[in-house]
């Protein structure tokens, strides 16, 4: 998959996920999950951003793990509206949270390439 590729899916996860959030009841715990979740489903798409300037092949794959961590919370939180959220979880929460595990599954795959072009010498 192709940087600008990869970018746009992270974006759309983001606009997703904003969705998700804006559609929590505004209750002490919606609110919470709401701005937890704006906060680390944006985030990775901003941080992919910044891996696609990294100074360095260690500097990327640190970015990369930021991204990864972002998307790896970002699941948990989906777990947790959709198992506490009344009414019923918000529509597109199921495909949210496909994508996440998909993306999830990107990025791990991503950081091993990485490293082990990191170890072989190559950027």
């Amino acid at each position: 998959m192709k940087a600008q590729e990869l970018e746009a899916r992270l974006v759309e996860f983001a606009v997703r996920v904003i969705g998700i959030a804006e559609s929590l009841p505004s209750t002490k715990a919606g609110n919470h999950l709401s701005g937890q979740l704006v906060r680390s489903g944006t985030s990775p798409a901003l941080n992919y951003g910044e891996a696609q300037s990294a100074e360095s092949r260690t500097d990327f794959i640190h970015k990369l793990k930021v991204v990864l961590k972002e998307l790896r919370e970002t699941s948990i939180s989906l777990k947790i509206v959709q198992r506490t959220v009344s009414p019923p979880a918000p529509d597109g929460l199921a495909p949210a949270m496909r994508e996440c595990d998909e993306l999830i599954a990107i990025f791990v795959r991503s950081i091993l390439t990485a490293q082990g072009s990191q170890n072989g010498g190559q950027r």
